[in-house]
This record gives structure tokens, sequence and C-alpha cells, in this order.
């Protein structure tokens, strides 16, 4: 049998032509369209980080840097983690 993408001779029992790699017989069943929504919460989330750290770093360079702010960043940064793990197994 000859590949119709190339025209090499192949075997007649090929399921792939070995000099193109196109298949040589149509699939059976045809994948489904998969599109998923990008999520505004990680690029929230991220922002919010973002802001706070830039405010913790401010205020630390002046020698002002309240505790708690410390513990917001670190509680921030936990989440965003968690929600890049969460979609990972999804």
């Amino acid at each position: 049998m000859t590949c119709k993408h190339c025209g090499t001779e192949i075997a007649d029992k090929a399921l792939v032509c070995y000099r193109c790699g196109q298949a040589t017989t149509e699939p059976r069943v045809k994948p489904g369209a998969t599109t998923r929504r990008p999520s505004i919460v990680p690029t929230a989330v991220a922002l919010l980080v973002l802001i706070v750290g830039a405010l913790y770093m401010a205020l630390a360079a002046s020698g002002q840097a309240p505790r708690y702010l410390s513990w917001v960043l670190a509680g921030l940064t936990l989440m965003v983690l968690a929600w890049r793990l969460w979609q990972r197994r999804r």
C-alpha cells in the first residue's frame, strides 16, 4: 500500500507511515473539543499578593512594618500555592 500523504510504499497493515508519520486510516472515535474558560480567581489573588507584598516591602524599608502584614502575605502566598496544586489535580 502507498501512503496517501507522501506516496511512500508501506506495509498493508501499517497504522502510521514510517516516513511522514501520518495515520493511514481515519480515527474511529474523534476527540471532543475541550475548552476551558480561564478563571479570574488566580489572577486576582496573585494581584492581591503583589499589592500586599509591595506594601510590606515599603513599610519594612522604613522600619514600620506591622507583624500582621507579614502573616497576611504568607497566608495569601499559601492560598495561591494551594490553588495551583488544586488546579493541577483537576
